[in-house]
């Protein structure tokens, strides 16, 4: 895939950024969730930014000033099923321990549905979900009937959620486009996820310059392969921009 300069440049130019603020709602358990705004105009769409197992918002710092850059707002949050990353605690995982909250994966779907009420308020405009790992899956869960999302960027996704839920069974019937990526030695894996899904509605993605990466962790870790990414992800969206312009 030959990558554009002019794509690299968008891509890395942070000088439009307004910087983090520091955000608080509530999830449908009272759980208080922290996260990470990012605003580059109160007109923008908003991405839902979601960490992957042991993780937190601190996954999105490199990666939230890019998608500004893109035209739109950010929302980095901290889902209960996360930890420490760094020096960066996941401050919604300490709460949800302090009050004896369920902490699983799947108990998440609570928080990430709050960030989408919570972004929503700003502007009425339905919202980007991007998920790493077990909240790319999430993110497919939570797009499905929702006239809130509008999209999903899922990065390694999988069948985190069994026995209780079968993923490649429940994403064919998500009916909003979709970009899933993950590292060379996922793609096998992510084929046979994706079999019941409209081939029309989704990209499926993997780098041919280098193995890439599991997870967000594929959009920062510099080299070929990173720029690959950051590719594919700009066409997905210049895309679903002109397929909302179009409606």
């Amino acid at each position: 895939m030959r990558i554009s300069a002019f794509f690299i440049l968008l891509c890395c130019a942070c000088d439009m950024v307004k910087g983090q603020e520091a955000v608080y709602f509530m999830a449908g358990d009272g759980l208080k969730i922290r996260g990470d705004l990012y605003l580059r105009d109160y007109n923008l769409p908003f991405i839902i930014l979601c960490h992957q197992a042991g993780s937190n918002r601190c996954e999105f710092y490199d990666i939230a000033p890019r998608l500004l850059n893109l035209n739109y707002n950010c929302l980095a949050v901290d889902l209960r099923a996360g930890g420490k990353a760094g020096f960066t605690e996941n401050e919604t995982a300490l709460k949800a321990l302090a009050e004896s909250r369920p902490r699983k994966m799947l108990d998440a779907r609570t928080d990430l549905q709050a960030a989408i009420d919570f972004a929503y308020r700003f502007n009425k405009q339905p919202v980007i979900l991007f998920g790493s790992s077990y909240s790319a899956s999430l993110c497919l869960l939570a797009s499905r009937d929702n006239p809130r999302v509008q999209a999903v960027v899922a990065f390694s996704p999988g069948e985190y959620f069994q026995p209780r839920i079968n993923m490649a069974e429940e994403i064919g019937k998500v009916d909003k486009p979709v970009f899933i990526s993950g590292a060379q030695s996922e793609v096998v894996y992510l084929q046979k996820m994706t079999i019941h899904m409209n081939p029309d509605s989704y990209t499926l993605f993997m780098p041919q310059q280098g193995r890439g990466e599991h997870g967000a962790k594929a959009l920062t870790n510099g080299g070929t392969a990173c720029n690959e990414y950051w590719f594919a992800l700009m066409l997905f969206f210049k895309k679903v921009t002109s397929d909302t312009r179009l409606r």
